[in-house]
């Protein structure tokens, strides 16, 4: 079952004159210390810096400020209902300029992507400690997951979650995505097709008897009840999966997001799944699936978007190949089409989750 759209990040823009406003006194209080975090106009700040007229410095300084105002997770689905890009094009490549101190995993925070995708997406760049004024690329596309667009899908292969709210009248519909960590190897997360069955707010943590052994024989007791709060590894709040024991929920590590780590359940960010939990009622289907390799159209582009697999599941380059044309060809009416072949091969040889198109049709009839 297919249903896929296409869809530009929703941005919240001040009004013009707050934007003058808050964009002088941005440009006054942070350009001489702090270099703008933008994403992606390069020469700008040299720019601000060598005009002496406050209006330019402002103008200027208001196409930083509106940059970052990207609402997190949040897109738009596209016109065309089969369609499944969302975010800009992949070859809009976005930057911003790291911070005195700033790692790579508080950026990642900061711009809502898992520890993971963001070392993919800057390999040549110190996790732990980059260095002031040094370029960090902002992965700002992916395709929508080949499953029903409805509640919650979870990827494995590429640590991410895709909510599906429902459409509100006089509005456009949308999809929510934020990154996740899951079941390591000795701890998988299970496949297939369950629902919300309960929702907790402050939820108190009872650790099962095999995860306190585990600690145990590390030297780590753990408590027989962790109370309510900040400490607890469940966060804030928690969404019960029908999957008995299995839990979509914060954490009290959010520098393991995104990554291979939990014992099973869903870890996110304490402040996406604050955002989420208002929203997601009981008996929300959730689809859990295993797609190291998604293909889909953005208008006449065909796009193919490859991760490096499950530490459990690696798949060889054959593999990957093979998946992916078998893809390719269902996502063109069941065609081979005359592809890339060069592009689909440094897409599966990176595996970094960054969409690359690998044909291109004049003909809109997919």
């Amino acid at each position: 079952m297919k249903f896929t759209q296409y869809g530009e990040p929703m941005t919240r823009i001040p009004s013009i004159t707050l934007c003058f406003i808050r964009a002088t006194i941005f440009f006054n209080k942070r350009v001489s210390k702090h270099p703008a975090r933008t994403f992606g106009t390069i020469n700008i700040i040299t720019y601000i810096k060598n005009n002496s007229s406050m209006l330019i410095r402002s103008i200027a300084c208001l196409i930083l400020f509106t940059c970052n105002t990207v609402i997190a997770g949040g897109f738009s689905y596209p016109e065309n209902p089969n369609d499944r890009l969302i975010g800009k094009k992949p070859d809009q490549h976005h930057y911003i300029f790291a911070k005195h101190k700033e790692t790579l995993l508080d950026i990642a925070r900061n711009f809502d992507i898992g520890q993971i995708e963001i070392l993919l997406a800057n390999p040549t760049v110190d996790r732990w400690l980059p260095g002031r004024n040094t370029q960090v690329k902002i992965p700002n596309s992916r395709l929508l997951p080949d499953t029903p667009h409805e509640g919650i899908v979870l990827n494995l292969a590429e640590f991410r979650l895709y909510y599906y709210p429902e459409k509100i009248e006089g509005q456009g519909r949308q999809v929510i995505t934020h990154p996740i960590s899951i079941g390591r190897v000795d701890w998988e997360t299970p496949l297939g097709k369950t629902q919300i069955i309960a929702k907790k707010k402050d939820p108190t943590w009872t650790p099962p008897e095999s995860i306190r052994k585990e600690h145990e024989a590390k030297g780590d007791i753990l408590p027989a009840v962790f109370p309510a709060g900040s400490d607890n590894p469940l966060g804030l709040f928690a969404l019960r999966l029908g999957v008995p024991g299995y839990l979509i929920h914060g954490t009290n590590k959010p520098f393991g997001v995104g990554m291979q780590v939990s014992h099973g359940c869903i870890r996110m960010y304490p402040e996406d799944i604050e955002k989420i939990f208002p929203n997601v009622t009981v008996g929300t289907p959730v689809y859990i699936v295993n797609q190291p390799i998604k293909v889909g159209w953005s208008e006449n582009i065909l796009y193919v978007e490859v991760y490096q697999g499950l530490k459990d599941n690696k798949l060889s380059y054959e593999e990957k190949l093979d998946i992916a044309l078998a893809l390719i060809e269902q996502a063109n009416n069941y065609q081979m089409p005359v592809i890339d072949g060069q592009a689909l091969k440094l897409a599966i040889v990176q595996s970094d989750g960054v969409p690359v198109p690998v044909y291109r049709t004049n003909i809109y009839y997919h």
